[in-house]
């Protein structure tokens, strides 16, 4: 086998692992939208659909795991490539714990199922879901563009993320206060707030690898860098 060929060879290898990153991605978008809209409409059939599609995505992590493992045992890569290999690991690590927050929509949504609830009591969660989608589709962009600002920017709007799951939970606790019978399908609302609020941890997290991936370097530690150095001026 040739040098040249071996490089070729490896450089599939590389842009298979980025493309199947790119497949779960995907697949994990459609798994919150799924997951949120059975929950919005009680939809049982979607509800089911999306607790079975987790079983694909827990499949294709474990499919990058040992494309990954295989290549760094085979190619014995360095510098940048290492970096790849090594950032595409904990990002299909993260994508696959979003799918675990998905079907726990779904099966929340299973559990509304037969409740009374009246429609305001969704707009919170179909605002959060918006922008936890939007955090989860930028974070993957600036993986996949390996686009460092694109990632600062995505972990800039984690605070609104945050903000957004204190007053959803103040907001069904209201409702809770107000009737009784409300506490039950408002408790299963605080679940559904939490897991979206985790899903926005998990685009942060994607977004902190994709500027690892770019610069070298932990976006956190930059961040603080900079922070001393505005003090010092």
């Amino acid at each position: 086998m040739t040098p040249d060929h071996i490089v070729s060879s490896y450089n599939d290898e590389l842009t298979a692992l980025a493309q199947t990153i790119a497949e779960m991605g995907g697949e994990v978008e459609v798994a919150i939208e799924n997951g949120t809209k059975a929950l919005l409409t009680l939809d049982r059939e979607l509800a089911d659909v999306t607790i079975i599609a987790d079983q694909r995505i827990d499949d294709m992590q474990r499919k990058i795991d040992d494309m990954a493992v295989s290549m760094i045992a085979r190619r014995q890569p360095m510098a940048s490539d290492l970096r790849a290999i090594v950032t595409a690991i904990h990002v299909a690590a993260d994508l696959e714990r979003v799918g675990d927050m998905a079907k726990q929509l779904a099966r929340r949504s299973l559990k509304l199922d037969g409740m009374s609830l009246q429609p305001t009591f969704y707009n919170g969660v179909k605002n959060m879901t918006a922008l936890v989608l939007r955090q989860i589709k930028e974070s993957l962009n600036a993986y996949s563009n390996r686009d460092a600002q694109g990632a600062i920017e995505v972990c800039n709007r984690d605070d609104e993320v945050d903000a957004m799951h204190t007053s959803l939970f103040r907001e069904l606790l209201t409702y809770m206060m107000e009737d009784p019978r409300n506490i039950t399908p408002c408790t299963h609302l605080l679940f559904c707030a939490k897991s979206l609020e985790r899903i926005g941890d998990h685009a942060t997290n994607i977004a902190e690898r994709a500027y690892y991936l770019q610069t070298g370097k932990q976006l956190s530690t930059d961040v603080e860098e900079l922070q001393r150095t505005q003090i010092k001026v």
